[in-house]
């Protein structure tokens, strides 16, 4: 779980780069065929939910396929700026809830997976990636960080490909129609807050 949250942060957290948008700010057909939706269906769609006063905001987003297979392939793009240094201590407040039965059920935060708080994303990274090491493709080749702090500025990543490896999870987590909220704070300020609907698919 640490390895997902640490890349959905560095998502939202890389450096300027050229970003194809006819190409990429919109969900695409997989090899021109419409991907099969049992039992999900495609539900992707992500929005700020902060004021418009919060420093941190996401402007784009493309995740694909759609719903999202586990193991497989995916294809993410990310834009967003930030008029403020990104900087320790930074915590997470992560709420998920997924669809059953036509009704959105509330789950629980157990072994860092479900509506966790996160109390320090900074050291979460350095957990991940430790410090003195290359970050990780493709953020090496693009010249994006992976560690606190994260300067204000306008950032975007391109169009890039990623293998989502094989997940250990129960099958109802890797399977059905979700949605996630995460608001980031500093010292009790709110710095952003970004919701995401989603749908997994087991490959």
């Amino acid at each position: 779980m640490k390895v997902i949250f640490a890349f959905l942060v560095c998502l939202g957290c890389g450096s300027t780069s050229q970003v194809d948008k006819e190409k990429t700010f919109h969900i695409r057909m997989l090899n021109g065929k419409k991907l099969h939706s049992i039992p999900t269906r495609g539900t992707f769609s992500w929005s700020n939910c902060g004021s418009e006063k919060e420093p941190a905001v996401l402007k784009a987003l493309s995740i694909q396929p759609d719903p999202i297979n586990i193991p497989g392939d995916l294809q993410a793009s990310a834009a967003a700026s930030t008029t403020v240094t990104l900087a320790a201590p930074l915590t997470v407040n992560m709420t998920l809830d997924k669809e059953v039965a036509g009704l959105w059920v509330n789950i629980p935060c157990v072994d860092e997976i479900g509506s966790c708080t996160y109390n320090d994303v900074c050291q979460l990274l350095d957990d991940v990636i430790p410090p003195g090491q290359n970050c990780p493709e493709p953020l090496f080749t693009y010249g994006l960080p992976c560690h606190c702090p994260f300067k204000a500025g306008e950032y975007s990543l391109p169009n890039t490909d990623f293998q989502i490896p094989t997940i250990y999870l129960p099958y109802w987590m890797t399977t059905g129609n979700y949605k996630a909220t995460g608001v980031l704070t500093s010292n009790e300020q709110e710095l952003a807050c970004l919701k995401v609907s989603f749908s997994l698919k087991p490959q």
